[in-house]
């Protein structure tokens, strides 16, 4: 942390001085949430206080401009990624206590499939049953990649993966105390908004309403060219099949200013399959990596149809079509041929 960090820390009343200000309901600027979060990937920061900045800040709502500097400060102390492609990351907060299978997962398959690179940035289960982590190391990929390893496994196979811990290792002062409170805090929102790669791409799912406004401006403010940020009327952190979804997107201008729209999306529009009670839900990793397995090989039904709108999503958002009936049959398309499969197989091969 540099020395107008500290300055600004200190101004505040150091870390106790930032707990009194969010247990009263008032807000940190940008900058000051961005010299909170260095002192705690410094490790300057005890668990505890650790723990009461991430419930304060959920207590009292966290601002677009925190995590703003939650993010620039993730972002500084990452291990970045170096892409030669326009790649997309499809990532959802958690925390929709659902249970279901792994969508946004499978759904990345479906895109790689389909012919554009993705770089999925992901961890293991913090407040949720499985992560993508899990089920990855599941199926038998390998999921701890140096940079140059996850940039050549895009350019070869468009899909690679950025394991959380080991591209942000200043993690390991928080990633105890997620597990530990193992509720939703601004780290289920930061995860998937600090991709080391920082693709220019993204579908982000959250499970909170609230929240869509916030991350679609963190997104704008960090340059992405176009990403949607969604959540589903049913709780889902992704593109519902059985409910209405709400969009907020984010479209970067040549000029430098960003465009934000937002709309929704009912999946009665698509003739997609509403899932029955029970056929969504997910079990373990082992549970997951079968589920995901299956669809690959052709699995009809509820689940294919919810992965496929998700990934339809995806596709438009990249701009490989202009529209997510066509992305839904490019999608079928990539799995019906083996396409998607491939990816999967040439990763565990």
């Amino acid at each position: 942390m540099g020395l107008s960090e500290s300055t600004l820390l200190e101004s505040l009343g150091g870390v106790t001085g930032v707990l009194n200000t969010l247990c009263e309901g008032s807000d940190l600027t940008t900058s000051q949430a961005e010299a909170v979060m260095d002192v705690v990937f410094d490790g300057d920061v005890d668990a505890a206080q650790v723990a009461g900045i991430l419930v304060a800040l959920r207590a009292k709502g966290e601002t677009a401009d925190e995590l703003t500097g939650m993010v620039r400060s993730m972002l500084g102390h990452a291990t970045r990624v170096t892409l030669d492609v326009e790649a997309l990351d499809i990532v959802g907060t958690g925390g929709d206590d659902k249970g279901s299978v792994n969508i946004s997962t499978m759904a990345a398959f479906v895109i790689a499939g389909a012919g554009q690179p993705v770089c999925k940035h992901g961890n293991r289960a913090a407040s949720s049953k499985v992560g993508t982590a899990d089920v990855l190391e599941a199926l038998g990929v390998k999921i701890e990649c140096s940079p140059e390893e996850v940039a050549e496994s895009i350019a070869q196979r468009n899909f690679g993966f950025c394991f959380a811990p080991a591209f942000h290792p200043a993690m390991r002062f928080v990633g105890p105390v997620r597990k530990a409170l193992g509720i939703r805090t601004a780290f289920n929102v930061l995860g998937p908004l600090a991709n080391p790669a920082q693709p220019p791409y993204l579908l982000v799912g959250t499970a909170d309403p609230h929240s869509l406004e916030n991350m679609a401006t963190v997104l704008g403010q960090n340059g992405v060219k176009r990403a949607w940020v969604v959540h589903a009327r049913d709780g889902y952190d992704e593109l519902s099949t059985s409910a209405l979804s709400d969009v907020v997107e984010v479209v970067g201008q040549d000029d430098g200013t960003i465009e934000y729209n937002r709309f929704e999306i009912n999946p009665a529009s698509y003739s997609l399959t509403s899932p029955g009670e029970g056929e969504l839900l997910g079990g373990d990793a082992t549970v997951n990596a079968r589920a995901l397995i299956d669809l690959l090989e052709g699995a009809s039904g509820a689940v294919r149809d919810i992965v496929l709108l998700n990934a339809a999503a995806g596709l438009v958002i990249a701009g490989r079509v202009s529209s997510l009936e066509e992305g839904i049959l490019l999608g079928a398309q990539a799995l019906d041929s083996g396409a998607a499969r491939g990816v999967l197989s040439s990763l565990v091969g």
